[in-house]
């Protein structure tokens, strides 16, 4: 994965207009440690003075708290710790099921960073890796997703 986590987590919070104390909360609903002042390091941009980079297990956490936080605790979440690679096929699945996007709405923000996705073309992407018509989501098909989704709910404020 060439895009930073950090750079993730920092679109994230920007797009759905986050707060530290909601993000802070995305780590608790998850068990997972986190002070103010190390999530404030994780959100600096590369350049600035005490940038620390997010680990993959930090933004995991992250994502599996913000499923939480915003549909409830799971009743079929089994407590495994089972390590799972996050992947960029991974972070757009976690974002969608958070967000509780339908396909027409994963089009939609896609059409908004102009990225013309046909119906069989995003569902590969939500497939199970290892299924004959999965595709890998690039880092810019991720990052065109998150630049979409920053238009999306911006567009969505104005009602």
């Amino acid at each position: 994965m060439l895009i930073s986590t950090n750079e993730i987590l920092f679109r994230i919070k920007k797009a759905l207009n986050l707060t530290m104390e909601e993000m802070l909360k995305t780590y608790s609903l998850e068990d997972y440690p986190m002070e103010t002042s190390h999530l404030e390091t994780l959100l600096k941009r590369r350049l600035d003075d005490g940038f620390i980079t997010a680990t993959y297990e930090e933004l995991g956490v992250f994502l599996d708290g913000l499923v939480t936080l915003k549909r409830g605790p799971s009743p079929r979440k089994p407590n495994d710790d089972e390590a799972v690679e996050l992947t960029n096929n991974l972070i757009l699945k976690k974002l969608r099921i958070a967000l509780e996007l339908k396909e027409a709405e994963t089009e939609i923000i896609f059409g908004l960073a102009d990225v013309e996705l046909s119906k069989q073309q995003l569902a590969s992407l939500f497939r199970k890796e290892g299924h004959k018509n999965f595709k890998e989501c690039s880092d810019e098909l991720l990052m065109a997703f998150l630049d979409g989704l920053d238009e999306f709910y911006y567009v969505g404020e104005l009602d």
